[in-house]
């Protein structure tokens, strides 16, 4: 269903006012999905699923090992289709021309101190603690 003009109007006002007032919102719902289908793989899993299915179904009414190995077709085939989306790369990420980019150094040393450990050896709470704090620093 269209929206009227008055309503398109008050839709464009709203999205300016919402821009003005929060334009890191505004740039986090307006970019690219973070996250990119294989469509080939995706569609590899599905049939997959279903022929999985199919042998567990078919293995209820012949051979019990055969519903074991539908199952485990099903569970293979569910992974493969979750693992089809996968993040799209950003530009700190990707690199130019397609050349691959470097792996990053394991640290020679294990650091005595949680404050001089590098950001890569930080647990999953210390990183959750830097991120807040960078966002409570951007607010002020």
């Amino acid at each position: 269903m269209a929206l009227s003009e008055s309503e398109q109007r008050l839709l464009a006002q709203m999205e300016a006012a919402l821009a003005a007032e929060d334009p890191k919102l505004v740039k986090t719902f307006s970019g690219p999905s973070a996250r990119q289908l294989h469509p080939r793989r995706a569609a590899l899993a599905g049939l997959g699923f279903v022929a999985g299915l199919g042998l567990l179904i078919g293995g209820m009414l012949s051979w019990p090992g055969l519903s074991v190995l539908g199952f485990v077709v099903m569970v293979a085939s569910a992974v493969i289709g979750i693992y089809s989306w996968q993040p799209r790369p950003t530009e700190s990420i990707a690199t130019t021309k397609g050349a691959p980019t470097k792996p990053r150094p394991a640290p020679a040393t294990k650091p005595e101190a949680a404050g001089d450990r590098p950001e890569f050896g930080q647990g999953f709470m210390d990183r959750m603690e830097e991120r807040w704090r960078r966002r409570r620093d951007e607010d002020i």
